[in-house]
């Protein structure tokens, strides 16, 4: 296996803990603790990203050398790699919860690659860390593969995103209590090495914040800054407070676009604790996302947010402002004044409204958003979730539907229930006259429509049943499920033909099966 360029500047330039041992403790005045991965039974590589190993100058002779699982298991380190857990807090539920931290997620360190590009390679599962709160550090097989196929997924999808580059078995069992009911049970293990220019967090900046540690504060906003939005250094060379206004107005922006781009794909994160936002806006910590299937504005994946649905799909784009809002709080003591904070905020409101508005535009077929669309957009989804229609499948068939004499023809598929069809076709069916009405005023040719429908309404998304369905194989033994569903999400937006069963709707079977609907925190 070929060497890696590292360029460690997260642990050279920002302070570390200074005590080495690796027991659980509060950590402060530090940004990272140095651990060392603990070392699995039996590696074994189950599936590996192409596109992500071509980022950090992998190719498949790489990939196949023994060593590749050793040091993605966590196994063996190579030259340069400084492993390391980072020091964070967040608002988990909306309630403030501390010191976090990386428990189960140790970074091995900083790769450039040949084009000058960064991306820092972290493992997840690879054992404990000071901050595993009494937790094990690992991560069972169920969870890793979600991990794995989601990261790469959502990239396809054109979602802003976390990568992964390789699921590794590690021949262990992990403990866990699945569904938090008293029955604890082994489970097979697994480590997935996930990638990306950073992964630093909101709750990076509220932890110091909230111990009342200006300096580190400072120093991880500086730091931010100069690693990972190095261009405003350059708009505001010599104007500190400038370049920490347009930073937070930029990561305000950046989870505005990212947000709307779930609503867009039906995607639900299912955890959004500010521990669990990006500040650089990528869609990180797939735990218990989930998708669309029948339209449920207040559907959430997540058995812990059962009862509250804080995190529910149609809730999503509030809570990211809350979140924002969190972050800004903690940023105030570095600001002379609050206002920029205040109106970065409400850029946040600003950005969102007209990227959903464009994206919902588009996967309607209109050219542009116009103000009147609202009320159409609004009856649609009130049809979608009486009717219990399939929210990839509806948009994806709208497609078909002749503007000038629309036909229930193209959904035959996207229903879940007869009854319920029944119940609404003939308000979908008027619905749709008036949808193509629209369509008439853009006064564009039908191909031109179709494709822009079609750039942005997938005709493959990770349904939960499908995920579970190649977790369930790989446990019996069989990972190639998991590759080939990794090759279909490659292709999002495509029909491949040979693969209808993974554009079908979400099975009857499935409904209530574990996995297949509702998810634990448990992984």
């Amino acid at each position: 296996m070929r060497p890696l360029n590292f360029d460690n500047r997260f642990v050279a330039e920002l302070p570390g803990d200074p005590e080495s041992a690796n027991t659980r403790r509060p950590v402060h005045g530090a940004a990272w603790s140095r651990v060392a991965p603990t070392p699995v039974a039996a590696p074994r590589l189950l599936a590996w990203s192409k596109e992500v190993a071509a980022l950090l100058d992998f190719d498949e002779g790489d990939v196949q050398d023994p060593c590749f699982a050793e040091v993605f298991a966590g196994n063996r380190l190579i030259e340069g790699m400084v492993p390391f857990a980072t020091n964070y807090g967040g608002h988990q539920f909306g309630v403030w919860a501390g010191q976090l931290g990386d428990g189960r997620a140790i970074s091995l360190g900083e790769v450039v690659n040949r084009r000058g590009e960064r991306w820092e390679v972290q493992l997840k599962g690879a054992g404990p860390t000071p901050y595993s709160r009494g937790a094990d550090g690992r991560a069972v097989l169920r969870s890793s593969v979600r991990e794995f196929l989601c990261s790469e997924a959502m990239h396809h999808l054109g979602v802003p995103t976390t990568r992964a580059l390789s699921l590794v078995a590690t021949g262990e069992s992990v403990v866990r209590d699945m569904f938090y009911d008293g029955r604890p049970a082994p489970e097979p293990g697994a480590i997935v090495c996930r990638v990306a220019p950073s992964f630093i967090r909101l709750g990076h900046f509220e932890l110091p914040a909230s111990r009342g540690d200006r300096d580190l504060l400072e120093r991880l906003v500086h730091f931010t800054i100069d690693r990972d939005f190095p261009h405003l250094v350059a708009a505001h060379p010599d104007d500190t407070v400038a370049r920490r206004a347009a930073w937070f107005t930029e990561v305000c922006e950046r989870t505005a676009v990212t947000i709307a781009h779930w609503m867009r794909v039906g995607f639900v994160h299912g955890v959004m604790n500010t521990d669990n936002l990006s500040v650089i806006g990528l869609t990180i910590d797939y735990g218990p996302y989930g998708w669309l299937d029948d339209f449920d504005p207040d559907f959430t994946p997540n058995t812990t947010d059962a009862q509250g649905r804080r995190y529910r799909y149609a809730n999503q784009p509030a809570v990211g402002q809350w979140n924002l809002a969190r972050l800004g709080g903690a940023l105030v003591p570095i600001f002379p004044d609050p206002a920029p904070l205040h109106a970065a905020l409400e850029r946040y409101a600003a950005v969102y409204s007209d990227t959903h508005r464009a994206l919902t535009a588009a996967k309607f077929g209109w050219r542009a958003w116009r103000d009147s669309d609202e009320q159409l957009v609004r009856e649609a989804f009130d049809l979608l979730h009486r009717g219990e229609i399939d929210f990839t499948l509806f948009f994806r068939a709208l497609a078909e539907v002749d503007p000038a004499v629309p036909s229930l023809a193209p959904f035959v598929d996207a229903f879940y229930r007869d009854a319920a069809r029944e119940r609404i076709a003939g308000d979908l069916l008027a619905w749709l006259t008036r949808w193509g009405a629209r369509v008439a005023q853009d006064d564009e040719p039908t191909g031109a429509r179709r494709a822009r429908m079609h750039a942005v309404n997938p005709c493959y998304v990770l349904r939960n049943y499908l995920a579970q369905q190649a977790i369930d194989a790989a446990e019996a033994g069989d990972p190639s499920e998991i590759t080939a569903l990794l090759d279909v999400m490659r292709r999002p937006y495509e029909a491949q033909s040979g693969r209808e069963r993974y554009a079908a709707r979400r099975p009857e079977w499935a409904r209530h099966k574990a996995g297949c609907s509702m998810l634990s925190c448990s992984s």
